[in-house]
């Protein structure tokens, strides 16, 4: 809703690999199978999770444990690195981001909104939105500033951990004593206006909140995640957000 189409040149070749065995008229599963065993092979360290064709003819889409999107020739030899275009009749579309989208709403549904930190639209609720964040994040300051406004247009507002330093810093371990406060929305409130919070510490979910937002491709913060799985990278005004969410 919010992304902007951006061709870019990094759907260009990224490794050329050789000494393919096996038949080239390979049955059902075949073909996914040996591109999956190759990239595996000559990555290491990358764990190929599906393999499928893809929308452009003789392409096979590869999805990964990295985040990174990879499409590869049926011989499993070529590979191509970035967003797949798609030129339609009203315009560019980019047809990687659509299935990012639907993967990411997908894992944010398994996951589950247990453990966030959630400030509840006024009134009727018209819509929902999750942000990874982080406690010193300049711009994520900026909008929990707006976060009543958003309240007021009927949105709920779901934080999810996302320190961007890491574990074992003290914007995560600030994070960590914001979840284990008595009053979550108090601290955060307080954390996010850069008074000092108590250190606390409880059993708590911001690691596994930090994970996930690796997992669907958070690269910075605030990283706004809507309901179809669509994200919204960066700081947005309220009233302009509403807006794209059509709840004004």
């Amino acid at each position: 809703m919010f992304a902007k189409i951006q061709i870019r040149s990094t759907l260009a070749v990224f490794l050329l690999m050789a000494g393919l065995t096996g038949a080239q008229t390979a049955s059902a599963g075949e073909t996914e199978e040996r591109i999956a065993a190759q990239l595996t092979r000559a990555v290491p360290g990358l764990r190929v999770t599906e393999v499928r064709e893809s929308e452009a003819p003789g392409l096979y889409e590869v999805e990964s444990n990295n985040g990174d999107t990879i499409y590869t020739t049926k011989d499993g030899r070529y590979l191509l690195t970035g967003d797949l275009l798609q030129i339609t009749e009203n315009g560019i579309a980019n047809v990687s981001e659509r299935n990012r989208a639907t993967r990411r709403q997908k894992q944010m549904a398994a996951f589950g909104s247990d453990g966030v930190i959630t400030f509840p639209a006024d009134g009727d609720e018209k819509a929902e939105i999750a942000v990874f964040t982080d406690i010193d994040c300049p711009y994520c300051r900026k909008m929990h500033d707006e976060v009543p406004e958003l309240n007021s247009y009927g949105i709920t507002v779901h934080y999810y951990g996302f320190p961007r330093s890491g574990p074992d810093t003290p914007s995560f371990r600030k994070y960590v004593s914001v979840w284990c406060s008595d009053d979550q929305q108090a601290a955060m409130d307080d954390a996010k206006a850069g008074k000092a919070v108590e250190a606390e510490s409880c059993e708590n979910p911001v690691q596994a909140q930090y994970n996930l937002g690796g997992q669907v491709g958070v690269t910075g913060t605030p990283a706004i995640v809507l309901e179809d799985g669509n994200m919204v990278r960066g700081y947005v005004p309220a009233k302009q957000l509403a807006e794209g969410l059509g709840v004004l």
